[in-house]
């Protein structure tokens, strides 16, 4: 795990230069508290956005819970998509989907 700022990329770095950034690494996935990157039109298959719809002291848990559950547990079953994390569920987005999808989480 890398952190935007510290470890790759630069302190400051604006939102429309992630995007490109991520193309530039191997295998990403992107965790953010930001909802402007739950959107359809940024799929691509070389990464997967998630957007985590939880307090800022509950994304660490979230991102383990998201990363264990058996829909996302690989690089190969999250990229192509945009998850918007949430207590109930995750929403997302596959690339060449035209509708949203909704997995639960599990007991």
């Amino acid at each position: 795990m890398r952190q935007i700022g510290r470890e790759v990329g630069y302190k400051g770095l604006q939102d429309d230069a992630i995007i490109p950034l991520l193309h530039q690494l191997p295998r990403p996935t992107f965790f953010t508290r930001d909802d402007g990157f739950y959107r359809r039109t940024l799929c691509r298959p070389a990464y997967c956005l998630v957007y985590l719809a939880v307090g800022q002291y509950e994304a660490d848990s979230f991102v383990r819970r998201f990363l264990q559950h058996p829909s996302f547990a690989t690089y190969a079953r999250r990229r192509g998509t945009g998850a918007r994390v949430g207590h109930t569920a995750v929403r997302l987005w596959r690339l060449h989907q035209m509708t949203e999808e909704v997995v639960r989480w599990r007991e």
